[in-house]
């Protein structure tokens, strides 16, 4: 088999994560490090896609290796999450995973897109007024 490398990137607030995928023995890194090491639940976010894979193709055939830069420690991980999900997908090219992942969860697919409201002018938070005396 030819040894195909696919890139797939994901976003989410201010984090972005790009995802390179190519033949190996299923070793998932996020920035350099193996992605068992995380916290017990941004390790089951990553372990989503990864399972759903692994029920509808079989084996992971895979290694990824994972680069997240920008944002928090939990939108880093999303944007992990949706990176390494999109490049299965084009891995793959399985109609029924992408449907699979789709059903699953709609953010795997997807990009979050919900951003922080901006400040209003005069005010000290996004809708929250300044309160006025009438008397």
């Amino acid at each position: 088999m030819e040894n195909k490398t696919i890139i797939a990137s994901g976003k989410r607030k201010t984090s972005i994560a790009r995802a390179v995928l190519s033949r190996g023995s299923g070793n998932i890194t996020i920035n350099k490090k193996d992605y068992k090491n995380l916290h017990i639940f941004d390790k089951l976010k990553i372990d989503e896609p990864l399972k759903i894979t692994e029920n509808i193709v079989g084996k992971i055939d895979f290694d990824a290796e994972i680069n997240v830069r920008g944002g928090g420690e939990k939108s880093q991980i999303d944007a992990a999450r949706l990176a390494l999900a999109k490049a299965i997908v084009k891995f793959t090219g399985s109609a029924e995973l992408k449907k699979a992942f789709d059903e699953y969860d709609k953010f795997l697919l997807v990009a979050d897109v919900r951003r922080k409201e901006t400040y209003k002018p005069g005010d000290s938070k996004a809708r929250k007024k300044r309160q006025s005396s009438k008397r």
